[in-house]
């Protein structure tokens, strides 16, 4: 038997499985994450408590199965945030900038002289999500004599003791640093955004050389054998890559991304972005969006309901919002909006609106900014065949077929909430020769909306997002 380590650590928690050559799930191990938002538009993390509960994770797995089995280690982690930490101690210098913080959207308008090179060399906008203006900021804060990274460089280097010092080529995709042609850093980037080429990690395919640990708490010597950012890891365990498959991952965030294959493809209000690395490219189009999960979690807080399953069973004793649209931009809005001044309004309120109208909306405003990103990506005449799901969300069947009305195709949800963990250990198997088995869909939602309710919901929609700019 050949068995892979495979860790995922998210926004709000470390999960790790083992999981053998035949696909199967042997053990698993979770330990949830805290974030804090210490000023309006800043989101923190802690890199220590990252670490230990990451290695706190892998250790419980392993300690589940035979060691000697186990043939390596495979890393999802949450992209665009970044760590710095001094290279000779080891320790974190000051707070992890999440992917959520907007704390330097004066940054980036400063630099909105740049926003078409950024553009045109890395594929992402130029905005506050993305690695490079936070790397900035963090070295400004920290000084010159420590370095930066994104989680996967800091993972890395705390697994193999300090020896590896590297990004994986998608999370690198994601920083406004990375040349979609290159596979590198492009010194014109590092000049903009005033980042010296020493303090970043090297970049390396999702396949390529991490090392093995060198840590406390694991044995030695396990090779990390593949890294990949969260959503591509997912995009993977769908099956994707080449052109057609459209996957949405429901987190605290959602990612709906399309493979292209080794076409660097663009639309405008979606990034283009590098899925994964081996041999050669694999690239994508992908939107994201800030606030989905968390959306129904501020919802819960707001209504008095203990959590987002409460929440939905709320929002079913109604059969839709009866008019009430909430848009959550808490941190601005994301693809394929790009407005990081947008608030959050809540609108379409009558004498007749009661909690559960309120929980339906913070449903349906999920599927809306799915849908807006969707219809973004797709090329004029072009139309949805499915799409397909993953992540915690879609254990509510309600937000799912929320989802395929709003999209007007059918929605296939995947039985696993954990499909980036199958993607990035597919990787890490085919280091050692193995072909694991994509993931299974579990149910379709297919729409039950016809067109003309479609439309009006969704000009209802975009009423309720010009609300929203200041």
């Amino acid at each position: 038997m050949s068995i892979v380590l495979a860790l995922d650590e998210g926004t709000t928690n470390a999960k790790a499985v083992a999981i053998d050559h035949t696909g199967a799930v042997l053990a698993t191990a979770s330990t949830p994450l805290s974030i804090a938002n210490t000023a309006p538009g800043w989101t923190e993390q802690d890199a220590t408590e990252i670490w230990d509960a990451s290695r706190d994770v892998l250790a419980r797995v392993l300690a589940q199965v035979d060691a000697a089995d186990v043939v390596g280690i495979a890393i999802s982690n949450q992209r665009e945030s970044v760590v710095a930490w001094n290279p000779g101690t080891g320790e974190p210098v000051g707070p992890v900038l999440s992917w959520q913080d907007t704390r330097t959207a004066g940054r980036c308008a400063d630099l909105a002289g740049h926003a078409a090179t950024v553009r045109e060399r890395t594929g992402l906008p130029l905005d506050p999500m993305f690695s490079a203006p936070k790397m900035a900021w963090l070295l400004e804060q920290a000084g010159e004599a420590n370095v930066v990274g994104t989680v996967d460089s800091w993972l890395v280097w705390c697994l193999t003791g300090g020896a590896q010092h590297v990004i994986e080529a998608g999370n690198a995709s994601r920083t406004l640093l990375m040349d979609l042609e290159l596979l590198d850093w492009h010194p014109a980037l590092l000049d903009v955004f005033g980042i010296e080429l020493g303090a970043l990690p090297a970049v390396v395919a999702s396949n390529g050389d991490f090392g093995e640990t060198a840590c406390a708490g694991l044995p030695a010597g396990i090779p990390i054998l593949a890294v990949m950012a969260d959503s591509h890891a997912a995009l993977r365990g769908h099956g994707g890559g080449a052109p057609g498959v459209v996957k949405a991952t429901y987190g605290t965030g959602s990612s709906v991304m399309q493979g292209t294959g080794d076409e660097l493809r663009r639309r405008d209000g979606v990034a283009t972005t590098l899925a994964w690395l081996e041999d050669g490219p694999v690239y994508a189009l992908e939107g994201n969006i800030r606030y989905s999960g968390a959306a129904l979690d501020w919802t819960s807080r707001l209504l008095g309901v203990p959590d987002a399953p409460a929440l939905g069973e709320l929002a079913a004793t109604v059969d839709d919002a009866q008019g009430a649209v909430l848009v959550p931009a808490f941190g601005g809005l994301g693809a394929p909006h790009w407005d990081p001044a947008a608030v959050g309004t809540l609108t379409g309120l009558g004498a007749a609106t009661g909690p559960a109208h309120v929980a339906r909306a913070a449903f349906d405003a999920v599927a809306h900014q799915v849908a807006d990103v969707a219809e973004a990506m797709l090329a004029d005449g072009e139309a949805l065949d499915a799409v397909r799901a993953d992540g915690g969300a879609t254990a509510s069947s309600l937000l799912m077929q929320s989802q395929a009305d709003v999209l007007g195709c059918d929605v296939i949800v995947v039985g696993e909430a954990d499909v980036a963990l199958r993607g990035v250990a597919s990787l890490a198997f085919s280091r050692v020769g193995i072909a694991l088995p994509p993931a299974s869909p579990s149910r379709v939602h297919p729409p039950a909306l016809d067109a003309d309710r479609r439309a009006q919901q969704r000009a209802g929609w975009r009423t309720a997002l010009d609300s929203t700019r200041r």
